[in-house]
């Protein structure tokens, strides 16, 4: 899918606040409201761009979050389609320093994350896992650009 200049300032706006109502960021950038609502369809569903509520998961109750680092033996991308299979994990990345691949992921309990930790390290495809429990959030932001 091929992005302009129009889509990027669409994107960006609603990076600010995914409520902007449609007929704003029509004035702000200078089209009709029916044009800018198809190009957030199209945005959306091309998987370009997503429109979510975004929340604190530490603020959520008995909630735990952690980040993953773990050195992998075969292809990061096998490895990765299985790592992401997992209900617990919300982001994943594949990295070029200690760790191949690095995820968080949010779990209802210690006794859930020691688990899935567990489960991990006997996995024949896992060499190594490290993780990093999240004690406070300092900053979160979704204002990427485009």
């Amino acid at each position: 899918m091929r992005i302009d200049d129009t889509d990027r300032a669409i994107v960006e706006i609603l990076q600010r606040d995914g409520r902007t109502p449609f007929t704003s960021i029509a004035t702000e950038i200078g089209l009709s409201e029916g044009a800018i609502r198809k190009r957030v369809q199209r945005l959306t569903e091309s998987g370009y761009m997503q429109v979510v509520a975004v929340t604190d998961p530490l603020g959520l109750g008995d909630r735990r979050v952690a980040l993953i680092g773990v050195r992998i033996d075969g292809r990061t991308d096998t490895v990765a389609a299985r790592i992401g299979e997992l209900a617990a994990v919300e982001y994943l990345v594949a990295t070029a320093g200690r760790y191949d691949l690095m995820f968080e992921v949010i779990v209802d309990s210690e006794q859930h994350l020691l688990d899935l930790l567990s489960d991990l390290r006997e996995r024949k495809d896992v060499m190594e896992v490290e993780a990093f429990p999240c004690l406070k959030l300092y900053k979160q932001t979704f204002a990427w650009g485009t």
